[in-house]
């Protein structure tokens, strides 16, 4: 194995987050030199990754977009290459592409006191080699879920299946369902986005839903924002759209989560208005849980509602029995048809990129961490990770997660620091433990919960998934707050992170 090359910032991921990550370091310390590690060929990550029909944000471009670059576009509801061209541009426009390393797949870091640097090892995908970094920080940025497969469950009889079963994280290129019978399983932003895309060239497209999902229909555009970009600059344009977009966002989550009863029957009466008073609206579109226990579907231009009102595609509620020759035998004794089954069934949640982690020799479990601002864990130096909102766009976080680091490695250079840790004060480690997104019932986060972080009952050991209040405790709050322990190791001995865990 060649020597190890080192740089001051190893990010991990090229998608969304690690570009953005990377653009703050570039403007912000500009003395840092840094790589971005990327397992795949190219940059992009989850845009560059799916290819299914239709896909497409379910967040608004004007706070799905980084704060620092203006979205253009006319939609605000974007589809997948539109944003992947996004993302590439501003790579292109920082020069953040002259610092990605395609084909590394990162399969470890361990942290050594001793010389205050993180080893990152990966595997050169073209060659099998495995190649090693050393950094003084290490970004992560491998968003949070498993590019290896999605979600599958295990359906009885799929292998008597005469037909093509896909999954959407795996689209393959020679797909040809025109004219075709399509059942897709789901009943997500996946399964919605997918339905009405292929209902205009299949013959009939069923989502098959085990319990429903709540809906609602919005225009892909804002008028507001394109209006702005027409009277003023656009980086005033797209402040204000963006200001608007994450004041509303926070204003209507809050309302839903007070008056769940009203906003429930909101969203089912947009429904009837879509779809009129004969269908079945009880059955297909009203969920057993509250408004924001899960998230809400987007639904642009009513595309959904119209494929369903043209006869092209119908939604099935019903329990799988067992897959058949020719499609799916459901529990109800009814039998659907297929040529094609999508299995639009989730993805498999990860911690950190599926990568191990070793501090000073001693394997790190991230389930025995607490998490510091949803960002930093307990006892682990010298590393931020990025996790967005579930009830917000993405990037609001992952934009605020890179000001922090920023500030946080320009602080160290202040300071002569060249380790820091989070630390829980005196009287903390009996704190309650919560999990590390709470009051989120979707089945995707609470099957691997238990790997996460816990969050406390105090800041900063908390992961509030509210920008508001994230803007404060992040983009505000004291770097120096006892909780972070600057040090330099070679005056200081080896911090025990395992002895930061939370029971």
């Amino acid at each position: 194995m060649a020597a190890a090359e080192h740089f001051d910032v190893v990010i991990v991921g090229a998608g969304l987050s690690g570009v953005g990550a990377a653009v703050h370091l570039h403007e912000r310390c500009p003395g840092k030199r840094y790589v971005v590690l990327e397992g795949r060929a190219s940059m992009g990550g989850t845009w560059d990754l799916f290819r299914y029909p239709g896909i497409r944000s379910d967040s608004d471009m004007h706070t799905l977009g980084y704060r620092f670059k203006p979205w253009r576009a006319a939609k605000s509801i974007a589809d997948g290459p539109s944003i992947l061209s996004y993302v590439k541009e501003t790579a292109a426009e920082y020069g953040v592409d002259d610092h990605i390393r395609y084909g590394h797949l990162v399969k470890s870091a361990a942290w050594s006191s001793q010389d205050a640097t993180w080893t990152v090892e990966a595997e050169r995908r073209d060659s099998g080699e495995s190649v090693r970094f050393t950094c003084n920080f290490l970004y992560m940025c491998s968003g949070y879920y498993s590019y290896r497969q999605g979600h599958t469950p295990d359906f009885p009889g799929i292998d008597a299946f005469k037909g093509r079963i896909v999954h959407p994280q795996a689209w393959p290129e020679d797909l040809d369902y025109a004219g075709k019978k399509v059942v897709v399983i789901g009943s997500g932003a996946t399964a919605m986005t997918l339905v009405p895309a292929m209902a205009k060239d299949a013959a009939q497209v069923t989502m098959l839903q085990r319990s429903p999902t709540y809906v609602v229909s919005r225009p892909d555009e804002d008028a507001l924002a394109n209006r702005l970009r027409k009277l003023m600059p656009e980086r005033w344009a797209y402040a204000i759209t963006r200001w608007k977009n994450t004041t509303l966002q926070q204003f209507m989550y809050r309302r839903i989560r007070a008056e769940p009863e009203k906003t429930k029957a909101m969203l089912l009466a947009g429904v009837r208005k879509e779809l009129g008073p004969d269908y079945d609206v009880e059955t297909h579109f009203t969920p057993r849980y509250n408004p924001w226990d899960q998230r809400l579907c987007l639904v642009p231009n009513s595309d959904l509602f119209a494929a369903i009102r043209s006869g092209k595609a119908q939604v099935v509620t019903d329990h799988i029995d067992t897959f058949t020759e020719t499609g799916i035998r459901l529990k109800s004794g009814a039998e659907l048809e297929a040529d094609i089954v999508v299995t639009a069934t989730g993805l498999n949640l990860v911690v950190l990129g599926e990568m191990s982690f070793a501090i000073d020799g001693q394997p790190v479990d991230f389930g025995k961490t607490w998490t510091y601002k949803g960002m930093m864990y307990s006892g682990v130096p010298n590393m931020v990770s990025t996790f967005g909102y579930i009830n917000a766009s993405w990037t609001l976080r992952a934009d605020l997660t890179s000001e922090y680091v920023c500030r946080l490695l320009n602080h160290m250079d202040q300071k002569g620091a060249r380790r820091v840790t989070p630390t829980l004060r005196p009287g903390e480690a009996d704190m309650p433990a919560r999990a590390w997104i709470d009051d989120f019932s979707a089945g995707y986060m609470q099957r691997v919960m238990d790997r996460f972080p816990k969050q406390g009952d105090r800041e900063p050991w908390i992961n509030p998934q509210n920008y508001a209040r994230d803007k404060k405790m992040i983009r505000f709050g004291a770097l120096e707050d006892g909780a972070l322990i600057f040090d330099n190791p070679q005056a200081a001995a080896a911090p025990q992170p395992a002895l930061q865990a939370a029971e």
